[in-house]
């Protein structure tokens, strides 16, 4: 008999060689029905592997992550099976799940897989799908494997195997086909009722520019036809709020070739977005008791190397800055840290002058491939809303908690209101990925498990998602799309105050090394702005919208008077623009209401008579013109943003 633990900490007995469906079915005939992937003290299994030792045992469905990821797994199987149909002269190389579907990178040769041919290899696969062929796996020899794909002739394969240990090498069957594989799949294909291929795109092997071009097939599959329906309206519906295309409609930000890829320029509404953001942060900050600083955008080498950022993310950098001096090298700068890690060291400390908290709008800069480039959401040059506070252990916790209070006040006032906090851990199976000891690791740990269980947030545990200096508490949101974001981070260090020599004097007159947190709420502005665009589908908050209202003329005999109205209305500090264009009022509408506009204030003669203005308002959703006073309208203006903006208290 072998003992099973579940994860409600309960504990069944059964006999050696017993499946994971065999444990669902005894539980209900429902689960076992629903159950379609499992792990095994963490690793991965098929539903059918027999288990023969005591364990913890998870069961999934499709409503799990892990579920969904072996659902998508074994479709990239069999769209692979339809492809090689279609193309037999194809070499397969790799076909994960990822976040929304999978993909599978084929080297097609002299072929090519364009739009008209999907619906051939979709229905290809649903004809396969309906034959409910099981997976099964199955262990090989390195050198049986290498002989299968050498009379395949394919090298990506025999490329993979090489570099793989005897006695580790698997392949999924299913049908007549067979692929190396490590495991993860389905019970059978006759769950798969529905399938779309998504797109293809070029991708290098493994990654290198160097390497072979390939195509990279994206697909997508349910066990319902609805709910493919259903991802299909979504995905129309985040193309309408994609965050380059109101970007573009709002006027906000471009890109330009001879700046360079990914390198954003903002237009004034948007730079003035982003002033407004800062601002709204920084008199946050300026409460809770943080000091502006400003560091420059390279470093010497040495700097990023003293840290470990250069061991780490040196090959994501760009190249070194080499200066007309001998040997004497710069980079652009990928992190801030460093930086305020000097600044703390420029003078003693004592105790009683900590916590430092140093907060910086910084820029920094990241090698990302051109293919990995995407609008604001993946740039090469993004400015971090970075602080880093220096504070003594005893410290540690109450100013932990008062970074989860501004990153709450922050989420609060920008309509973020569905998240979880996940406290990302170590990978206990790889120690080589982080720097400091096991003691200082384990502080950092219990510091940020405890803060979350006191501010009772909805917490999940993700292990080898910590920094390399440390782990981090990553907020991750759901927007109005139910797309899931990581948004705001904070981070417990020890191990770089110890690399920089940081120190203090304590009350024993001994010198002693400060904690650093690391916090940033919105991340990177410019992955924020974007995120903030699609959630609202360019709504943005009235506090926040670069220009709340636009004075609409009947015609430009009355200029003078909607000059009059800008005028009032910016001594209300109400932020508003002039439409005085020779146009009919109906497209002046229209355009304002593409442009976002909260509220239209229209003006003619019997407005200019009566000292008021026709308001019509998006916020409140009214298509009726209002007549108003300026000091009415301007109360109107003033209770909806305090309905959105919430107060900081410290």
């Amino acid at each position: 008999m072998i003992h099973i633990t579940l994860p409600d900490g309960s504990v069944r007995d059964y006999e050696s060689g017993v499946s994971a469906l065999d444990v669902a079915k005894s539980i209900s005939e429902g689960l076992a029905r629903n159950v379609i992937s499992a792990s095994f003290d963490g690793t991965t299994i098929e539903t059918t592997t027999p288990l023969t030792t005591d364990g913890k045992l998870v069961l999934y469905t499709w409503n799990d992550a892990e579920g969904k990821k072996a659902f998508w797994h074994s479709t990239s199987h069999v769209m692979a099976q339809a492809i090689l149909e279609f193309y037999p002269d194809a070499k397969l190389t790799i076909g994960p799940a990822i976040e929304n579907g999978f993909y599978y990178d084929v080297d097609f040769g002299e072929s090519r897989i364009t739009d008209a041919d999907f619906k051939k290899v979709e229905d290809r696969v649903l004809e396969i799908a309906r034959e409910k062929h099981e997976f099964k796996m199955r262990s090989a020899t390195k050198a049986d494997a290498l002989a299968f794909y050498k009379a395949e002739n394919n090298p990506y394969k025999v490329e993979l195997i090489e570099n793989l240990e005897d006695g580790t090498i698997t392949f999924c069957d299913h049908s007549s086909f067979t692929d190396l594989c490590r495991g993860g799949h389905i019970p059978n294909t006759g769950l798969i009722k529905a399938m779309k291929i998504m797109s293809v795109a070029g991708a290098y092997w493994r990654g290198d520019e160097k390497n072979k071009q390939l195509t990279r097939v994206y697909g997508i599959s349910f066990p319902k036809q609805k709910d493919l329906t259903d991802y299909l309206e979504l995905l129309e519906e985040a193309k309408r709020r994609d965050h380059r295309k109101l970007g573009k409609e709002l006027d906000l930000f471009t890109f330009s070739p001879r700046v360079g890829q990914g390198l954003p320029l903002w237009l004034p509404k948007g730079a003035a977005l982003r002033e407004r953001l800062e601002q709204f942060l920084k008199k946050a900050q300026k409460k809770a008791g943080y000091e502006q600083v400003v560091s420059p955008h390279i470093g010497q080498k040495e700097l990023y190397v003293t840290s470990g950022h250069y061991a780490k993310y040196g090959a994501d950098s760009f190249q070194p800055i080499h200066t007309p001096a001998e040997g004497e090298e710069f980079l652009l700068k990928p992190m801030n840290c460093p930086h305020h890690c000097e600044m703390y060291n420029v003078k003693p400390w004592s105790y009683k002058d900590l916590p430092k908290r140093y907060a910086e709008f910084g820029t920094v800069y990241r090698y990302e491939q051109s293919g990995e480039l995407h609008g604001l959401t993946r740039v090469r040059g993004f400015t971090q809303d970075d602080a880093h506070i220096f504070c003594t252990p005893d410290q540690l916790d109450a100013e932990f908690k008062n970074v989860i209070d501004l990153v709450l006040y922050v989420f609060g006032s920008l309509g973020f209101e569905n998240f979880t906090a996940q406290i990302s851990l170590r990978d206990p199976d790889k120690p080589e990925k982080y720097i400091g000891s096991n003691e200082n690791w384990e502080k950092a740990e219990a510091a940020i498990i405890k803060a979350t269980a006191d501010k009772q947030l909805n917490t999940v545990v993700a292990y080898g998602e910590a920094a390399f200096y440390g782990p981090k508490l990553d907020f991750m949101v759901k927007d109005a799309l139910g797309r899931h974001w990581q948004l705001g981070t904070i981070q417990v260090d020890y191990n770089l105050p110890e690399r920089f020599d940081l120190t203090y004097k304590g009350a024993d007159n001994e010198l002693h090394r400060p904690v650093m947190i690391h916090r940033a709420p919105f991340g990177s502005m410019e992955r924020f702005i974007a995120i903030l665009l699609e959630h609202t589908a360019g709504n943005l908050p009235l506090w926040l919208i670069p220009e709340q209202a636009i004075i609409l003329c009947l015609s430009e005999k009355y200029e003078n008077y909607a000059k009059k109205v800008l005028q009032l209305l910016e001594n209300h500090e109400i932020r508003a623009l002039i439409d005085n264009r020779n146009e009919t009022i109906g497209k002046k509408i229209r355009e304002a209401e593409l442009q976002k506009f909260p509220f239209m204030l229209i003006v003619g003669e019997e407005e200019a008579q009566t000292n008021t203005v026709s308001v019509r308002s998006r916020v409140q959703q009214s298509r009726e013109n209002i007549k108003m006073s300026i000091d009415e309208f301007a109360a109107v203006v003033q209770e909806e943003v305090a309905k959105t903006l919430k107060t900081f208290n410290v």
